[in-house]
């Protein structure tokens, strides 16, 4: 056969392509990247006139002209090496062409142009080659690896390089351009005639099995799967609606901007707010050696998650496949390995990840979006801390061989007790309050989805001057703002709603309306009888028994077996069951969730499928409804005795006790809303609560519960969870059954400081208790006992939880505690000799009399703090900072004292 060059010459003159210029062709028009190298190629002409005569066409009509005027300049036998030799090319220019045209990584680099009479005298080798029948065969089998795909690369890398692209990024490009070339050689093929069709058919079907294994037909069915919301995906489709809207959330979804935070999570003064999605796609483009793994933080409903699809969706359609972008939602994965590649296989579970050089293979490069970090609970899914998890991404993100990007969201709460073991590149934002010019952004998104009279009603609602403060913040985060505003469409929202009510409670009337606002308002409550069998208050207890059930799984769904399970242990919920059961002759509970927030069951799930609330926060509050209506059962005494006796004996309340706390330590969130709720309600019995709850932990300090015999609650609890697939052994089920009332009892005892009727009745003694011959003992061995799980056991349950306790005269000696919240806490005269309390919070507590000798308080927080007499010989206080501490007799001798800030000191 001819070399290339003559062959292209011969078909693609000036003269040829201005006769074929009457060929309209549809698709994607010619890129001034594409054009330039098709020229550098010399598949097209480089008169110049040419690149305005094929600007008018699209790639298919060159190719179609140029086997056109070949099939017509030869009466000889067809020629599969001539047909390749110009088909081939230009499909794999249209490949190049397509993948600029919608890359915006590419445009902005390629939009400088190229001389191309530069360029030519490195690219015309490929016109040398000259191919045979079995080349040809190969590059329609396996375009990629053949001669003539290898060439076409080499000549794409070396322009590109040209251009300024980085190597490593140009082969990237070839890979996947090369890899594409194929569905453009068979578009030429569909306008062949039936002998050619016959004569190709044979190496195209093979082509296509070859291909059907292949690592980037795989990723492209991640990201159509995963990643895009495809109308033709209903599944895909449901995951991005608002649930009982007819909308769907990039609707209604504006970017956000984010503070960027400094080593100890504070928010830098001087820098202002940046643009969330521009700031990482900024980091995106950064060499590989400069990056760091982006953590970004935020409240529960301030958009992490929403802002994770939208972003993974974004990139899939702009930069990919310079980047592919993974999103995996950590709550879906049981176990965390050592190796942090075989956690992220074992996560995604794509025929991609199975190669052994998924992740060092030249061709990839992923970006990470790992969401939820904040449900890595301690001890609910790996033996290690959930700084290892961070640690070795880190690790990983650091290596010279990285080419990939970590982004990591969660709760700012999840990285309590461990932001002195954070990985040295980790980089944190934290999300920003819609201010004034976002929220507009949003209003009008939902005025074009409801009318803009309704949205104009709704702006005016929440700013006038009588809105209380509270619900305006309220509409600064992006759930609560669409909740307000989906509530005042429907005329639901009024302002004497919020009367009387805290930041909190404002929220919790918000969760509270909206639960009515569903059960009544958005499905007739006649439908859901008529459907279910049951009224708005069975609805209610069972929404509360899902609550508990999807907190209790550690993930943010829960089986519906699962609630069956737990409603059954109710009786007036048993009878219900029953009664629904014998009407409707089916499932009654499925149906009752059907009307909500129902998701198809997985394979590893049973038939009856699971449930998925449309927040995580919801799940909280239903949960501490839940422990609220527990609670007030608890406090209930018996009207018809004659002496005061609860309605709930001991033992029955252990064994509920058990049931509510074993499966995990609370969520700040849980606890606050739980506490809300106890407040705006009728007046509770707090101090009988105290009495019961302080009673219990004395007993479970004793280990009467563990060492109980013949009836042994926690061994009965532990196997009732492993049958919900909770999986905790004895011990598990009893320490955090232990350090949960350890909780309750700690926000009792800050309530009650707050209250004139309550502080002198209720004062929780953490270090010195009732029994035992050394009673300010008993913190240090539920601190041991509750570490034998793992050192930091106590620290990532209740750590957060310490503010304002009475902690006189502790003995603390060697104990970890690093990153605890002592804010406001009475430590005089404990002992803290060589205890471990890097990070920890000081603010404000008082430390009179404390020994410190030896003590860990690198990074510590010391402001404003009563350190008299405090004894810090030898203790490591490097980074700690003493703003405000009062200081008079304090003993510092001999310690380490690197980038310590006295400034202020009295």
């Amino acid at each position: 056969m001819e070399k290339l060059k003559l062959l292209w010459q011969r078909l693609f003159s000036n003269e040829r392509l201005e006769k074929a210029g009457d060929i309209a062709e549809s698709g994607a028009e010619i890129t001034k990247a594409g054009l330039e190298f098709a020229i550098a190629l010399g598949v097209l002409a480089t008169a110049p006139s040419a690149p305005v005569i094929a600007a008018g066409l699209s790639f298919v009509g060159i190719a179609r002209s140029g086997l056109r005027l070949l099939h017509g300049s030869s009466n000889e036998k067809f020629e599969i090496a001539q047909w390749v030799a110009v088909a081939c090319p230009l499909a794999y220019v249209n490949s190049f062409n397509h993948l600029v045209q919608r890359n915006v990584w590419l445009q902005n680099r390629l939009n400088a142009k190229i001389e191309i009479l530069d360029i030519n005298p490195q690219l015309n080798q490929l016109g040398e080659l000259e191919l045979d029948n079995s080349e040809a065969k190969e590059a329609l089998t396996k375009f990629s690896n053949s001669t003539l795909g290898q060439a076409l690369n080499q000549q794409l890398s070396i322009y590109l390089q040209n251009a300024g692209i980085a190597e490593n990024i140009a082969s990237v490009v070839t890979a996947w351009v090369a890899w594409d070339t194929f569905n453009y050689i068979k578009q030429l093929l569909l306008y062949e005639p039936e002998n050619i069709h016959q004569a190709l058919n044979l190496f195209i079907t093979a082509a296509q099995e070859l291909r059907a294994n292949e690592k980037y037909a795989s990723i492209e069915s991640y990201l159509k799967e995963q990643i895009s919301p495809s109308p033709s995906d209903p599944l895909l489709i449901e995951r991005w609606k608002v649930v009982g809207e007819e909308f769907k959330i990039p609707e209604i979804y504006v970017s956000l901007e984010a503070h960027l935070l400094d080593s100890n999570g504070r928010a830098t003064e001087k820098e202002p707010t940046v643009n969330l999605e521009n700031w990482v796609t900024e980091q995106l483009n950064k060499p590989e050696r400069n990056r760091q793994v982006i953590f970004i933080q935020a409240g529960p409903g301030r958009g992490k998650s929403v802002f994770c699809k939208m972003f993974a969706d974004w990139v899939r359609e702009n930069l990919h496949p310079i980047w592919t972008p993974i999103m995996i939602r950590l709550t879906d994965i049981d176990t965390f390995e050592t190796n942090v590649e075989n956690t992220l296989r074992a996560a995604i579970r794509e025929n991609f990840v199975n190669r052994d050089d998924w992740l060092s293979d030249r061709n990839t490069r992923y970006l990470f979006i790992l969401d939820g970090f904040d449900e890595l609970r301690f001890g609910r899914r790996t033996a290690r801390g959930i700084e290892d998890f961070l640690g070795q991404v880190g690790n990983y993100q650091a290596q010279t061989v990285c080419k990939h990007q970590f982004v990591v969201t969660g709760r700012e709460s999840a990285l309590h007790g461990i932001e002195n073991r954070l990985p040295a590149n980790l980089v944190r934002l934290e999300i920003a309050l819609m201010d004034d010019q976002i929220q507009i952004q949003w209003l009008e998104k939902w005025g074009r989805l409801v009318g803009q009279d309704k949205a104009e009603e709704f702006q005016q609602f929440i700013k006038a001057y009588n809105c209380p403060e509270r619900v305006k913040e309220l509409a600064k985060e992006p759930l609560l703002l669409y909740l307000l505003a989906a509530m005042h469409r429907d005329n639901e929202l009024n302002m004497q709603m919020f009367e009387n009510t805290n930041g909190v409670q404002a929220k919790i009337v918000v969760y509270q309306k909206t639960l009515n606002w569903v059960l009544t308002k958005q499905r007739p409550e006649n439908l859901n009888q008529q459907l279910t069998e049951f009224d708005a208050k069975d609805l209610r207890l069972i929404l509360t028994e899902a609550g508990l059930c999807v907190t209790q799984s550690g993930r943010e769904w829960t089986s519906i077996t699962a609630i069956e399970e737990r409603l059954k242990n109710d009786k007036s919920a048993r009878e219900m069951l029953e009664k629904a059961q014998h009407k409707l002759g089916e499932n009654p509970l499925r149906n009752a969730l059907a009307a909500f927030y129902l998701r198809p069951a997985k394979a590893s799930e049973s038939t009856e499928g699971a449930v998925e609330f449309i927040h995580k926060s919801f799940g909280e509050f239903l949960c501490a409804q839940k422990i609220k209506e527990s609670l007030k059962r608890w406090v209930e005494v018996d009207s018809k005795s004659r002496r005061e006796r609860y309605i709930i004996d001991d033992d029955t309340l252990a064994e509920e006790i058990y049931d509510l706390f074993g499966y995990g330590g609370l969520l700040e969130e849980i606890v606050e809303y739980l506490m809300a709720l106890l407040d705006s309600g009728q007046q509770f019995q707090y101090l009988k609560l105290f009495e019961r709850l302080e009673e219990f932990y004395d007993n479970w300090c004793r280990g009467k519960f563990i060492n109980g015999h013949p009836k042994n609650i926690p061994l009965n609890q532990m196997q009732k969870f492993h049958t919900e697939k909770i999986l905790l052994d004895i011990r598990e089920v009893d320490i955090f059954t232990g350090l949960n009332i350890m909780i309750l009892l700690l926000e009792l005892h800050r309530y009650a400081k707050t209250k004139d009727d309550l502080k002198d009745k209720i004062d929780f003694y953490l270090s010195i208790r009732k029994y035992g011959d050394d009673k300010n003992q008993e913190l240090i061995n539920v601190i041991n006992y509750s570490n034998s799980i793992n050192i930091k056991t106590f620290t990532a349950t209740v750590g957060h939880f310490l503010s304002y306790a009475n902690l006189q005269s502790a003995n603390l000696i060697g104990s970890y505690l690093n990153g605890v919240n002592l804010k406001g806490a009475n430590l005089q005269g404990a002992n803290l000799i060589g205890t471990y309390l890097n990070g920890a919070n000081f603010e404000s507590a008082n430390l009179q009399d404390v020994n410190l000798i030896g003590t860990y308080l690198n990074g510590a927080n010391f402001e404003s703090a009563n350190l008299e007499n405090a004894n810090f010989l030898c203790a490591y206080l490097n980074g700690a900072y003493f703003i405000g501490a009062y200081f008079n007799n304090t003993n510092i001798n001999d310690s380490c004292l690197k980038n310590t800030d006295f400034e202020g000191l009295t």
